[in-house]
């Protein structure tokens, strides 16, 4: 285990100083374009808030560098959401667990009042609230949701139970009963932009068979990130 856990470091930092090495500069142009993250599953085209600056311009920076060419979406689960980011994914061997490799920081929660976990948005990853009460943010993984649509009576329910009496916005609740979405998550994990275009891959994705064991929940198949990077934001997207 020793021999493993440094293996994976060395990989953590290996990514960190590949990300040195290219200009990670953000400008003002980039915040204004879009993210395509292409897939072995499919496109999807990301747009990230201004609501979030710190989120929105490391995920940015990442991207300008590389850091999330070739990574695996290591955690899949259908009707709640996918997950990426991990260094250790890159070249990762089959049945290897997944899930705790980053770039040695965290970014501060930039909780916003218009952000909220409907279907297809971009959320950053984060270590539980037992060892990170503050809720900061991985500086690398990050989740897309899926979740599932919702009935009032599920939304009344999760409001008394899950959420502790604690009440759902009306204005969230007609997307969640539409669209669908995470409810719970909201106000715990940053919401940072959303899939604009793509939103297909998404259920492609959180569709495929994945392990249940010791690799719990990693895509028995690699689903992989085979390129991110920014792109020229059209004003209509379909």
């Amino acid at each position: 285990m020793k021999k493993v856990s440094l293996f994976l470091s060395a990989l953590c930092i290996a990514a960190i100083c590949f990300a040195q090495k290219k200009d990670s500069t953000v400008t003002k142009k980039d915040r204004k374009k879009d993210v395509l993250m292409q897939t072995t599953m499919g496109d999807m085209i990301i747009r990230l808030s201004d609501s979030t600056p710190l989120h929105r311009d490391n995920f940015l920076k990442l991207v300008k560098v590389g850091f999330y060419d070739s990574l695996l979406f290591h955690r899949v689960m259908k009707g709640f959401m996918i997950q990426g980011g991990d260094p250790n994914s890159k070249s990762a061997k089959a049945g290897m667990p997944l899930g705790n490799g980053d770039l040695g920081y965290t970014i501060p929660t930039e909780f916003g009042e218009t952000l909220f976990h409907k279907k297809g948005v971009i959320a950053a990853a984060r270590q539980p609230d037992n060892v990170n009460p503050t809720k900061a943010s991985s500086a690398s993984q990050f989740y897309i949701a899926q979740g599932k649509v919702f009935t009032d009576a599920e939304l009344d329910i999760m409001e008394q139970q899950r959420l502790q009496g604690k009440k759902i916005p009306e204005s969230y609740r007609t997307v969640y009963k539409t669209i669908g979405g995470i409810p719970h998550l909201d106000r715990n994990y940053t919401v940072y932009g959303e899939v604009v275009n793509g939103l297909e891959v998404i259920d492609k994705i959180a569709d495929v068979d994945v392990s249940k064991g010791r690799d719990l929940n990693r895509p028995i198949t690699d689903v992989r990130i085979i390129k991110a990077k920014l792109i020229k934001r059209k004003k209509k997207m379909k």
